[in-house]
């Protein structure tokens, strides 16, 4: 019995043939892009657009009846919301690196959001806020520590 011993030229060389395409440019990943389960388009538009300061960049709809798929933004931070029961899961958790986070915490609060009174919490990785949107997926702000 043989044993195939791939080297890093074999390796390279059967990633090629797998994919079915000669080697091209490299890889540059840009950036993430969390998408997050919905069920009120009112709700959702509630808590991060006029909670969280976030706007709508654009709205997408099959149809006028159809689930909604839209992007909301922030500063450098980028959501899609998704009523699509395939998109997402709820319960999800996206951290969300920041600056600034007392002065967020201050915003929030001040605005008087009837399910929401955020507060800061002290990590070994930095200065945390959490908040729960309406349908159980939290963001996670952190300032992280130096």
């Amino acid at each position: 019995m043989s044993t195939l011993r791939k080297t890093p030229a074999h390796a390279a060389a059967t990633s090629i043939i797998l994919c079915g395409i000669p080697k091209g440019e490299p890889v540059n990943l840009l950036s993430t892009i969390p998408i997050l389960r919905i069920f009120s388009v009112d709700k959702a538009y509630e808590f991060y657009r006029d909670f969280l300061g976030f706007t709508v960049a654009w709205e997408h709809r099959y149809e006028p009846a159809l689930p909604l798929y839209a992007s909301v933004k922030r500063g450098n931070i980028e959501l899609h919301l998704s009523e699509h029961h395939g998109d997402a899961s709820p319960g999800s958790t996206v951290f969300i690196p920041m600056q600034g986070i007392d002065e967020l915490c201050r915003e929030l609060n001040a605005k008087g959001y009837g399910y929401a009174r955020p507060g800061i919490e002290e990590a070994g990785h930095g200065r945390t806020m959490q908040i729960a949107d309406p349908f159980g997926n939290r963001l996670r702000f952190c300032e992280l520590a130096p």
